[in-house]
């Protein structure tokens, strides 16, 4: 049995995308579609004492048609803001002087302003940090064909999946019966149920960037991806 997920990339994306990341024997980045302005690839939420806060990278697009993976930056600088946003935020969390340390080097080293790549280096960083171990491929590599429901199938079998694990919104297009055709089984993943944790400035919220668990749980943070 070899489950594969595909997803888009985000950034600092919440614990329930690490979640599946972790389900999944293989995760593919599937950056070769439209770009979607105010959606999660560019931006997320964090938690301060006022209540939740978007923590936005500014990105130009010029038309409806660009891909995620051709969307670039388009404000010098917005790293060094957005760490410290993070320092004013965190910076009394518990393992944010433990943890703090990796993520300033990263965003400071950060010389790409290709979305899809300054993702995938927080994505990367992440997985070690809660000792995820799933490989991550790009899905360019496979020079996927066909319409929607085509190219995820193609996805899967070139990889040699016999699971597709896919998010629940996806039940709006998903065609079971031609997965079904190609012997692959789709999971539908279920993001209900996680634990609270130590969260700063209540009342909690499940929905914000896996930074917030990180930092006010530490090592203990891959424990809480785990369901009640």
């Amino acid at each position: 049995m070899k489950k594969v997920a595909i997803l888009q990339s985000n950034y600092i994306p919440w614990k329930g995308y690490f979640d599946i990341i972790r389900q999944s024997d293989v995760f593919v980045i599937y950056d070769e579609i439209q770009y979607t302005k105010n959606d999660w690839r560019n931006r997320n939420l964090i938690k301060t004492n006022n209540g939740t806060q978007w923590i936005t990278i500014p990105v130009s697009q010029k038309s409806l048609s660009q891909k995620i993976n051709e969307t670039v930056v388009s404000q010098y600088n917005w790293n060094v803001k957005h760490w410290n946003t993070l320092l004013a935020n965190y910076g009394k969390a518990p393992f944010f002087k433990e943890f703090g340390p990796l993520f300033k080097e990263l965003y400071l080293s950060i010389e790409t302003n290709l979305l899809s790549e300054i993702n995938l280096k927080f994505i990367r960083l992440i997985n070690q940090i809660l000792e995820i171990k799933t490989e991550i491929i790009d899905s360019t590599t496979l020079n996927l064909q066909g319409d929607t429901n085509e190219k995820l199938i193609e996805c899967v079998t070139q990889l040699g999946g016999s699971h597709y694990i896919s998010g629940p919104a996806a039940k709006n297009y998903i065609d079971l019966d031609a997965f079904a055709a190609k012997n692959i089984e789709v999971e539908w993943m279920d993001y209900s149920g996680y634990p609270e944790y130590s969260q700063q400035h209540p009342p909690f919220v499940h929905g914000v960037s896996v930074l917030d668990l990180i930092f006010n749980e530490g090592k203990n943070s891959k424990n809480f991806l785990d369901k009640i």
